[in-house]
């Protein structure tokens, strides 16, 4: 969808990566690492700084005190300590439990190693977990259940009731717990819990992160992954072979804007509301049902009232003839037809980028589509 939107001009509100650069005291903090000479390899594990500001930013949130030498990986992004967390800690033919519509890198990386998806559906309007879904899901071969919250694409923030009802679940069964909690700076509605803070989930969690989403680096790639010892084994075994280490100043900047104040968060935080109600609004204007997302920075709408036999189709339509690119969200199910009157925006983009949006949208109400779609 990024490269059709360039091809016809389109404002982008499809891949979810700022149109806006981060803050100015973390990019000064990697610029003077790297006039300091931090130009070589990194730990394999992350540089001690950026480790021990990740144990204490978890310590700040959760109450829960990590070692950051035996239980924080620094990665290169989230997306490779889903990757590594799969292929040091799955067996071929384990099963892991996704809750769908998922970000498409975890089919993919529980593939990687050989295992096999399960997955519980995520339905409008409220997105809601099913967990009698969830329960009958867990068979003999089960080893996970991921959890994502905020949840993408859905922006679903999970509730105290339904995260315990996955603690009960992984308690009761020995079961692991993968939770992606990339965007847990940005909850407009209730909180964010992490799970590994409930009774008997410590021990058997592996809670992932990144700088990219709250400070506006998505290209920085830094993540990390937080587990016990038992469980960091394996994902630094497989993180060893995947990357190694992630680039050396950048990982000085991350140490610096982990250590930063609360008054970073806040204004971050009221930026994305403000924007939120923006395309929300923008969105129900032009005729869509928009379901208001409780975090995160993405949008679910559904585009059935104009006509369109599928995702694919409307979004092909909406980035050709009406110049704003989304993301046809089918993808994200194992059962296509389960996401095709659906469609994503999202609003981590200037005002400017999000007004010129919504301009061409409110066109949808007049512009009626061929008959052939």
């Amino acid at each position: 969808m990024t490269l059709l939107a360039r091809k016809h001009g389109a404002v982008n509100l499809g891949q979810g990566a700022p149109d806006f650069d981060g803050p100015d005291f973390v990019k000064d903090a990697g610029i003077k690492a790297i006039r300091q000479g931090h130009a070589q390899y990194a730990r394999m594990f992350g540089v001690p700084e950026l480790n021990a500001a990740i144990a204490a930013r978890f310590r700040q949130d959760c109450g829960l005190e990590v070692d950051p030498e035996t239980e924080v990986t620094v990665t290169s992004g989230c997306t490779e300590a889903i990757a590594a967390t799969m292929l040091g800690l799955l067996e071929p033919g384990d099963e892991v439990i996704l809750i769908e519509p998922f970000y498409d890198s975890y089919p993919a990386t529980v593939a990687m190693a050989g295992g096999t998806v399960r997955a519980v559906t995520l339905r409008p309007p409220t997105f809601a977990l099913d967990v009698a879904a969830l329960r009958a899901a867990v068979t003999s071969k089960t080893r996970a259940i991921l959890v994502n919250t905020p949840h993408n694409p859905t922006g679903h923030v999970f509730t105290r009731a339904e995260l315990e009802a996955i603690a009960a679940l992984c308690r009761e069964r020995d079961l692991l717990c993968f939770s992606d909690e990339v965007y847990e700076r940005l909850v407009f509605e209730g909180e964010h819990l992490s799970i590994a803070t409930f009774p008997g989930m410590r021990e058997r969690t592996v809670t992932w992160s990144s700088l990219g989403k709250t400070y506006s680096l998505t290209g920085w790639k830094i993540g990390w992954a937080i587990a016990p010892p038992a469980l960091t084994a394996g994902i630094r075994a497989a993180h060893q072979f995947l990357t190694f280490a992630s680039a050396t100043p950048l990982q000085h900047g991350a140490a610096a804007a982990l250590a930063s104040g609360s008054e970073y968060d806040r204004a971050f935080l009221d930026d994305y509301r403000r924007r939120r109600t923006m395309l929300l609004d923008g969105l129900r204007a032009a005729g869509f049902t928009a379901f208001a997302p409780d975090g995160s920075y993405f949008i679910m709408a559904d585009h059935s009232a104009f006509g369109f036999a599928d995702d694919r189709a409307f979004c092909h339509y909406l980035v050709a003839e009406i110049g704003v690119a989304a993301i046809p969200p089918a993808s994200f199910y194992l059962n296509p037809a389960d996401g095709r009157s659906l469609v994503r925006f999202a609003f981590c983009k200037k005002d400017e980028t999000l007004r010129a949006a919504i301009e061409r949208l409110a066109t949808l109400r007049t512009k009626r589509p061929p008959r052939s779609v």
